[in-house]
């Protein structure tokens, strides 16, 4: 048929036949699906791909080389619920008025009005699973279902947190509630199956959903002190304890990795696997490794904040490579809000859209003038920008050389006073040398943008009120 068309016009039209082709299999048929999995206190340093030399980890070195390792991954902040709020909100946990780990005792958590992932999500058809630790409030008027999840199985928060209850042996198993959907299912689960069953409801959930487009958020418990590790795994790992639940961590992704393949939507998923913060420190053998970061958890230093990032989609994220672009975890949402065509939430947000970073589209570039890193009560501790990064006086934490606690039991920080300090991530990831002598204008630009922050989201140490600042679901 196309002979009878003069050469010109048999060429055109076998160009416009090409590009068609070409258009249809990059253009995802649907939406894509999204697996985010979420450790808890996993250190920068804990995995293989990331230089880790005593702890297996096959799957998810596995996923680095079919996808892209992002080594300048921030969370907001370097604790568990103001971590998850960021996350899953595209908010410095802050606006929110979510700081620190809430108890189970606390009567507030995330406010139903904000709007998670999972909500912004729903509308485009897909259906949405928490498998794991929640940490963004306990009473049932909080918990993920009223967030836009359609299934929730897991703890409410840590699992050392636990009803005080002074008979108890202190190394009794806690009482920690495990919830299926809004009910308690189990009021002491066996912690050293924790994983195990995460996994298996992970996976039921793929199973029962792969036809849909489907986001599954799954938040590991471990390796949260106190570390437990199944059956199959105690005393496998050359590095105790902590190994073993990091192997059987990567195990875990192994078995969500299998289903993906299983049910043919490799191709259609978007997996990212990262962590709430650094590693513990003060529990010594059982936390574990910043790699050549400075400090860890409860701290805005890069041991901190920085944790490792592993992002996979076939055809989309590049393969086999490493980008040091800096990233935070309030980047999440929208960047998946654009992936699947969903308008960002009504409320102001503090994430922005990093697709051609993730991408790996040449000249891109972060489009954020800088992160702010806040802890406490809402302190503006830090900001990074491109490579530098300036503190502000605080108080921080440190074990000052001095080796961790031993068999579960945690050593004691001394304080660290911080002053205003200027370093050069790039020259300087250890965070050492200390130039602000050196570099007074971009000290300057850098306070200038802190400026910026508090006008917005405030400074509790300058007695500051941020006037984007929200209230936190409260539950009387």
């Amino acid at each position: 048929m196309i002979s009878r068309f003069p050469t010109c016009w048999r060429r055109l039209l076998s160009l416009l036949l090409m590009w068609t082709v070409v258009e249809t299999s990059a253009a995802p048929s649907r939406p894509p699906n999204v697996v985010l999995i979420y450790c808890d206190d996993l250190g920068w340093g804990d995995l293989g791909c990331f230089g880790n030399r005593r702890i297996r980890t096959p799957h998810i070195d596995r996923l680095a080389r079919q996808g892209t390792r992002f080594t300048s991954f921030y969370v907001a902040q370097a604790v568990c619920s103001a971590s998850r709020a960021a996350l899953l909100t595209g908010c410095y946990a802050n606006r929110l008025g979510i700081h620190g780990a809430l108890g189970p005792k606390q009567k507030i958590g995330l406010h139903p009005d904000e709007m998670t992932l999972a909500e912004v999500l729903k509308p485009r058809g897909y259906v949405t699973a928490i498998v794991g630790k929640w940490h963004l409030g306990r009473p049932v008027e909080l918990l993920p279902t009223r967030q836009g999840f359609d299934e929730y199985f897991g703890l409410p928060y840590s699992n050392d947190m636990w009803p005080e209850n002074p008979n108890a042996a202190k190394n009794a198993y806690p009482p920690l509630p495990l919830i299926n959907g809004e009910r308690v299912v189990e009021e002491m689960p066996d912690p050293s199956q924790l994983t195990r069953r995460y996994t298996e409801h992970a996976v039921s959930f793929i199973d029962r959903n792969a036809s849909r487009p489907f986001f599954l958020y799954l938040a590991h418990s471990m390796p949260h002190v106190p570390l437990f590790a199944g059956a199959r795994f105690a005393g496998r790992s050359r590095q105790g304890l902590y190994g073993d639940v990091i192997e059987e961590i990567d195990a875990s992704v192994g078995e969500v990795l299998l289903a993906l393949k299983r049910h043919r939507v490799e191709d259609d998923t978007l997996v990212i696997f990262t962590s709430d913060n650094g590693p513990w420190l003060s529990y010594g053998h059982h936390a574990g490794s910043a790699g050549p970061f400075r400090e860890g958890k409860g701290t805005s230093f890069e041991g901190g904040i920085r944790v490792p990032c592993v992002m996979r989609w076939p055809g989309h994220i590049p393969k086999g490579r490493t980008n040091d672009t800096p990233l935070m975890t309030i980047d999440v949402l929208p960047t998946v809000a654009r992936l699947a065509g969903a308008p960002l939430p009504a409320k102001p947000i503090d994430g922005l859209d990093v697709w051609p970073v993730l991408r790996g589209e040449r000249g891109a570039t972060n489009p954020h003038p800088a992160y702010f890193i806040y802890y406490n009560q809402g302190d503006l501790l830090a900001v990074r920008s491109g490579d530098w990064k300036l503190f502000f006086p605080h108080t921080s934490q440190t074990l000052a050389g001095r080796p961790g606690g031993t068999n579960g039991m945690a050593a004691r920080y001394q304080q660290l006073p911080v002053g205003t300090e200027l370093y050069h991530l790039r020259r300087d990831p250890g965070e050492t040398r200390n130039v602000i002598n050196a570099h007074p204008e971009v000290v300057a630009r850098l306070t200038a943008l802190a400026e910026t922050a508090r006008s917005e989201l405030g400074d509790r140490r300058l007695q500051r009120v941020g006037a984007g600042v929200r209230e936190p679901g409260r539950v009387e």
